[in-house]
C-alpha cells in the first residue's frame, strides 16, 4: 500500500504499473496479487482506509454526549486534520477517482454519501433546535465545507505557514460562523 501509494501520488494512478509496484514493494506480483485482485482495487483500498477512519471518528464525535455546536466543530475540524495527514491518499483519490470501475464508484459515491449524511444529520439537529441558523439548506452546509477539505491537496504545503490543526480551526470556525443565528 506504501509503495502504490507513493507511486500513484507521483507519477498517478494511470502511469503507474503494477511491475513498478511490486518492484519498489520488493514484492512480486502474486504477492500483491494474494491482498488485492486487481490495480482498481488497490487505489478504491488507499481511499476506503481513509474514508473508514473518517467515518469511525466522525461516529464518535457525533454520538458524544455534548453539544451540537462542539459536536460539528470538532468533526470539521478532524476531517481537517485526517486528509492533512493523508494527503497522498487524498490527492491520489481525487485526480483518480473516475478510473475506478464503474461498480467501484458507485460503492465509494455510497460510503460517501453515508458520510456525509451523518455530517448533515448534525448540522439539521443544530437547526432543529435553534443552535444553527435554518436558512441554509444541510446539504449545501455539507458542500459547502467538504468542497474546502477536497481541494487540500491541491494547495496545503506540510512545509508552509500554517500546520494542520490551524487550517482545521480557521475552517472549522469559519463553518460555525456560517451557522450562528
Amino acid at each position: 500500500m506504501a509503495a502504490a501509494t507513493r507511486l500513484f501520488s507521483e507519477h498517478g494512478y494511470d502511469r503507474t504499473s503494477v511491475q513498478e509496484i511490486v518492484e519498489a514493494a520488493g514484492v512480486t506480483k502474486g504477492a500483491l496479487y494474494h491482498y488485492f485482485g486487481s490495480k482498481d482495487d488497490l487505489l478504491h483500498e488507499i481511499y476506503g482506509r481513509l474514508l473508514r477512519l473518517q467515518q469511525e471518528r466522525l461516529d464518535g464525535y457525533a454520538d458524544a454526549h455534548e453539544p451540537v455546536e462542539e459536536r460539528l466543530r470538532r468533526a470539521a475540524a478532524d476531517v481537517v486534520v485526517t486528509t492533512i495527514d493523508n494527503l497522498d491518499d487524498a490527492r491520489i483519490f481525487f485526480r483518480s477517482m473516475h478510473q475506478l470501475s464503474p461498480e467501484k464508484q458507485k460503492q465509494v459515491r455510497a460510503e460517501r454519501r453515508l458520510y456525509h449524511e451523518r455530517f448533515r444529520d448534525l448540522v439539521a439537529e443544530g437547526q432543529r433546535t435553534g443552535v444553527f441558523n435554518p436558512a441554509t439548506p444541510p446539504d449545501l452546509v455539507v458542500d459547502y465545507h467538504f468542497g474546502s477539505v477536497h481541494h487540500l491537496s491541491t494547495w496545503y504545503r506540510p512545509d508552509g505557514r500554517l500546520k494542520p490543526q490551524e487550517v482545521a480551526d480557521h475552517l472549522a470556525d469559519l463553518l460555525l460562523r456560517a451557522l450562528r443565528p
